[in-house]
């Protein structure tokens, strides 16, 4: 019985040790992740479809006429697509060669000019896989966007799209602050902090 219980304990033993080894390189390919801004499209707001509108000139009677009575009515909804590229880098130093990565959920924050426009959260696990290889993550928004206005009208509408679009140069006002949740031999563990995500380069 004892020599039993002694293999069962060394057994035990060993497959937590083997399970914490999985975890720490699991982290530290993740650590090695690096994350950009893409695009930001599919840009819809009171009903306008901004894909190809760049300045208020664009915008027909029957556009800017949905948009007005968006504003009079106290409530402009919005959407779009936030495109986050994640790249897993071309050295591995402290990683495993070749390593996929997995997130398994991801915390955002969307800003621009620093000012905080909406919050959400991605709940499905993400493969990022291969070294020196990235992949873009999706993510839908949808939020009411009639506080950003002020005292703005329709062209600090088009400000806003051309701030999340790139028009002119402008998506440097535009960042994503990002806290992703890495899938573990032993569950979710959490960033420490976030992750502040712009369009100039990977970080």
């Amino acid at each position: 019985m004892k020599r039993s219980a002694i293999a069962i304990a060394l057994l035990v033993t060993a497959v937590y040790l083997t399970g914490c080894s999985g975890v720490k390189e699991t982290v530290e390919n993740a650590e090695r992740l690096k994350f950009k801004l893409g695009t930001v499209d599919k840009i819809k707001i009171g009903g306008v479809n901004f894909s190809n509108i760049k300045s208020v000139d664009q915008l027909n009677i029957s556009q800017s006429a949905s948009l007005l009575g968006s504003i009079t009515s106290g409530s402009l909804p919005a959407s779009f697509t936030v495109n986050l590229i994640a790249k897993n880098p071309d050295t591995y130093p402290g990683g495993s060669k070749e390593s996929s990565s997995l997130i398994k959920g991801l915390d955002w924050r969307f800003l621009v000019d620093d000012k905080e426009m909406v919050t959400g959260e991605i709940d499905q696990t993400i493969t990022i896989p291969g070294v020196g290889q990235q992949v873009t993550i999706p993510i839908p928004v949808q939020v009411d966007i009639i506080k950003m206005l002020g005292d703005g009208g329709i062209e600090r509408i088009m400000n806003l799209v051309n701030a999340m679009n790139g028009t002119g140069g402008a998506s440097s006002r535009v960042s994503l602050k990002i806290k992703p949740t890495i899938d573990t031999f032993l569950g979710g563990i959490s960033y420490p902090g976030e992750i502040e995500v712009v369009n100039k380069e990977f970080r």
